[in-house]
């Protein structure tokens, strides 16, 4: 299996950074994991709405394309669905029985583009907040981490 996280934006905290490989060590037993990171644009401030959607259209028209080729995709967006961690770690385990790879994409800070959430095969929340994208790429790594941990029928209460 082939896990993908396409990221916009590069971690800059040493401590985020340290989480990112632990949890990507720690997954490697179960998958080949991909991190791939596109260029954030530029936001100035008080930018208007128009402005506001070119940069997430630019953003996203680099997510875009970076897609691998049959890949399951999903979505990190406030709007999603919400699932426990069980229902992640089941939601996995039937992607891998149609799909050798899935993509998990996260946004920059304004958001995901309409495009890229078009692509996905699903769109999932971890709630209605709003996560720095540095936090939650480490969140959704050690949830990804959990989901095999439950599908393999291991103990994981950390």
């Amino acid at each position: 299996m082939n896990i993908n996280l396409i990221t916009v934006g590069k971690i800059k905290e040493k401590y985020f950074t340290a989480a990112i490989d632990e949890y990507t060590k720690r997954l490697s037993r179960f998958a080949k994991v991909n991190i791939i990171e596109v260029a954030d644009e530029k936001i100035p401030d008080n930018a208007s709405e128009k402005e506001i959607e070119r940069i997430k259209n630019a953003e996203g028209d680099k997510i875009l394309s970076k897609l691998p080729q049959n890949s399951f995709n999903i979505a990190m967006c406030i709007e999603g669905t919400e699932l426990p961690s069980e229902r992640i770690a089941k939601k996995i385990s039937d992607i891998s029985m149609t799909s050798s790879s899935i993509t998990f994409i996260i946004g920059g800070s304004l958001g995901l583009s309409d495009a890229v959430k078009e692509r996905a095969m699903l769109r999932l929340s971890f709630g209605p907040i709003t996560l720095p994208h540095q936090l939650m790429r480490v969140v959704l790594l050690e949830q990804i981490y959990r989901a095999f941990k439950i599908n393999n029928n291991e103990n994981y209460h950390k």
